[in-house]
């Protein structure tokens, strides 16, 4: 029997010993500093730091917030040299035509309708009417023009900057010249292949 008794003292004993070690263990972790005690400021508090007393610092100068390097001017603002282009800063393919068509639809047309008369649906119920695209100021007007508009609002339009970014600013344009010149289109603007599929009347 003491032996017996021994035996269990001595394993309660080790019992013991083992969850000493770990709660020192996890004492010891609990006690890590690291980065987290380090001295530091909340946003916008005060801070006896720096010498004007603010905690947040200014950018440095010259710096620009990541994806807003607008280092092409053709690009983002339609202009060269204080002048609107005439011209776009990509080349207009298919793609590019389909994504303005599915932008102008979205943007565009409650105003100015789906072919550029002037006649959207918030038109008809009451707000202003904008230009049709189809008049010759406006078929005259350069691309950088229509960019200008888009970008920072024109009469009763607003800006649409924080909508629609400038590569589909410049979608949206390609597709209007093509509603333009859908509306004057002559036959002889139609491939000879496409015109033979056309009915006589079309022709």
């Amino acid at each position: 029997m003491g032996c017996m008794k021994s035996n269990t003292k001595s394993q309660r004993g080790r019992r013991g010993l083992v969850w000493l070690a770990l709660a020192a263990v996890v004492w010891l972790a609990a006690c890590r500093q690291d980065m987290f005690d380090q001295p530091r400021t909340r946003p916008l508090r005060r801070s006896e730091f720096f010498g004007d007393g603010r905690s947040a610092r200014p950018p440095v100068a010259g710096s620009v917030a990541r994806g807003q390097l607008h280092d092409d001017p053709h690009l983002y603002t339609g202009r060269v040299n204080g002048a609107l282009v005439t011209t776009f800063p990509f080349p207009v393919s298919r793609e590019v035509l389909e994504r303005g068509h599915e932008r102008y639809n979205i943007f565009c047309a409650p105003c100015h309708d789906r072919v550029g008369n002037g006649n959207g649906m918030v038109v008809r119920r009451g707000f202003r009417a904008p230009p049709s695209f189809h008049i010759d100021r406006l078929r005259a007007a350069p691309a950088g023009h229509y960019f200008d508009v888009i970008t920072n609002g024109f009469g009763a339009m607003p800006d649409y900057a924080a909508q629609i970014p400038a590569h589909d600013r410049w979608a949206i344009i390609a597709y209007i010249r093509a509603l333009q010149l859908s509306q004057r289109a002559a036959p002889a603007d139609v491939p000879t292949d496409v015109l033979k599929q056309l009915p006589e009347a079309a022709q």
